[in-house]
């Protein structure tokens, strides 16, 4: 059973990679055509080959006779290895383009699902799947699907070119062929599962160094250093042990196509031979097995099983291709706010905020299952709530909804409109969000800054940073303003990181602003000084704060309590 779904699932994958590539069919077609046009020069550097051979040897030709074929025989040359180098850089091309595309796919949904998805990953796990694991694609886009159509052309070209010259020769080859396509797919059954194997061990190991990487502060204060680096030496090894299985998986497959198509190609060599010497008199039309139906169907008796054999060699690609495309896949099927809550083909764009009413919303998590709920409120511009309650509760769910990466049940309507009617970018085009560790850059403090607005002008970004009181820190910078803050803003302090984002915020001019718990990380004097700050900046728009107590800094219109699924509200 268990198996019979594996089989099923592979079955879907190596559907799911077809479907990308119905984008790039004349790329595609490119490749295969530059192949075949490329064993046409194989078949005629055969022919021309025999020609010089049957007229040197039987008819005892002057070497003068056999130039012709000579110079037909180096322009033959000279046209295969162009038409290989056009299909190599078509090959990369078409690879190359696949995976930006499907890069690009990982990238939007990454976007459209946001932090709560996007929470359940390791930064390692996230970075093995948009880089590496796509990586893993190449070679199957790239070699093993064109391969895939041209050792099934080549084989038949091949066949019908010796056929006319000796069928005993086109008989031993068409029934040998079938050797290598069976084994491959023996090897394929398990190949797959290797791979998958190997993958998720990578990523559980970019993960987990990752991680260890970020808390090596914390990791040394407990004294744990010795107990986490055999840790990361188990996964490592596991790893190890996971990548040598599919080597060898690649070698043994490697070894025995070789094999088979050695044998296939000795039985026709003993055959002709056989014939030469008068013991096998069966096989050419005319009674007689020519010298030039012997050399003609020998030289391309390799290149018949070629393109079967590099189908081999590229056949781990597959299996690698298919264990990438597990998690991408995956990952991309995981359902989205925008599907789930937008069925609409023409969405509601609204520019203002007036009103914001929930009747009976139940939050729901991306695998929809409630969070919290049902909710009941109202709010009617201007406003200024404060949201408390205890962890868990549900705080940042409600937040999460607002942005538009949660799906909810019932109803929840902004100036009369429901919800799930509205056009999520004009809708996230009126927010601003500020949490308790916004993301910042390894990049300057200008560039951090100009994330909520490229095109503010120096006035402005001025006018922030006054505003955010960042201007005597950014004044003792060596560099002042295009100081690299670094990765994780390892060089700034949490305050500092802080009035940064809050800069940031203040840059996009918004009509609802969303806080969570942004004094939450930070000691009492920098926590008042950024509560003074908001409080200071924030007097014009809605705002909806996710606090754990009330500071006498920030003022509230009401003050809702989260509990038991419930909202209630002080005034």
């Amino acid at each position: 059973m268990s198996s019979s779904l594996d089989k099923q699932r592979q079955k879907q994958l190596l559907s799911w990679l077809k479907v990308q590539t119905k984008q790039r069919k004349k790329i595609l077609r490119s490749s295969v055509l530059m192949g075949f046009m490329s064993a046409i020069c194989i078949v005629a550097q055969a022919v021309l080959l025999a020609l010089i051979l049957q007229n040197l040897i039987i008819v005892k030709s002057d070497f003068i006779a056999v130039i012709p074929y000579f110079i037909g025989l180096m322009a033959v040359f000279v046209m295969r290895a162009l038409l290989t180098y056009l299909r190599e850089k078509i090959n990369f091309v078409l690879g190359k383009s696949l995976r930006q595309s499907i890069r690009r796919q990982l990238i939007d949904k990454i976007e459209q699902v946001g932090p709560p998805a996007i929470s359940q990953y390791t930064s390692g796990g996230l970075s093995t799947l948009l880089i590496e694991q796509i990586e893993d694609l190449q070679d199957f886009y790239a070699r093993y699907l064109p391969q895939m159509r041209l050792a099934t052309m080549i084989p038949v070209l091949v066949l019908i070119v010796v056929l006319p010259f000796n069928w005993a020769a086109a008989l031993i080859l068409f029934c040998t062929a079938p050797l290598i396509p069976i084994f491959m797919i023996l090897v394929g059954m398990g190949a797959a599962d290797v791979n998958r194997k190997n993958f998720k061990a990578l990523a559980y190991l970019s993960g987990h160094f990752l991680d260890r990487i970020k808390g090596l502060s914390t990791i040394r204060l407990f004294n744990q250093g010795k107990n986490q680096t055999n840790a990361i030496h188990h996964a490592a090894e596991d790893f190890r042990i996971k990548t040598m299985s599919v080597l060898k998986m690649a070698f043994l497959s490697s070894a025995v196509l070789e094999f088979f198509t050695s044998i296939s190609i000795a039985v026709v060599a003993v055959y002709f031979g056989f014939s030469y010497l008068g013991e096998i008199h069966f096989g050419s039309y005319s009674g007689t097995v020519t010298l030039f139906a012997g050399f003609f169907a020998l030289i391309l008796a390799p290149e018949f099983f070629q393109p079967l054999r590099d189908l081999g060699t590229y056949y781990h690609a597959k299996a690698q291709a298919i264990a990438a495309a597990d998690n991408i896949e995956t990952f991309l099927a995981k359902p989205t706010t925008d599907v789930i809550k937008q069925p609409q083909i023409n969405t509601v764009k609204i520019d203002k905020i007036d009103t914001i009413i929930a009747q009976d919303l139940v939050i729901l998590s991306l695998d929809n299952q409630a969070i919290v709920g049902p909710l009941n409120f109202s709010l009617t511009a201007p406003f200024n709530i404060a949201l408390m309650g205890a962890s868990g509760e549900g705080k940042s769910s409600l937040l999460n909804l607002l942005l538009g990466f949660l799906p909810y049940t019932g109803s929840l309507k902004i100036n009369q409109v429901e919800f799930n009617t509205l056009d999520l970018t004009a809708w996230r085009e009126q927010l601003s969000w500020l949490g308790q560790n916004p993301y910042l850059l390894n990049d300057s403090i200008r560039n951090n800054i100009l994330l909520a607005n490229q095109n503010a002008s120096e006035d402005n970004l001025n006018d922030a940073i006054n505003n955010a009181q960042l201007t005597d820190f950014i004044k003792q910078l060596p560099n002042g303003i295009d100081t690299q803050i670094g990765e994780d803003a390892v060089r700034l302090s949490v305050g500092q990181a802080q009035r940064i984002a809050i800069a940031r915020a203040l840059l996009k001019p918004c009509k609802l602003l969303l806080l969570d718990e942004p004094t939450a990380s930070l000691d009492k004097q920098t926590a008042r000084e950024i509560e003074a700050i908001l409080a200071k900046n924030y007097h014009t728009c809605n705002i909806i704060t996710v606090i754990h107590h009330i500071s006498e800094v920030m003022s509230f219109d009401q003050i809702w309590q989260l509990s038991d699924q419930q909202i209630h509200i002080d005034k």
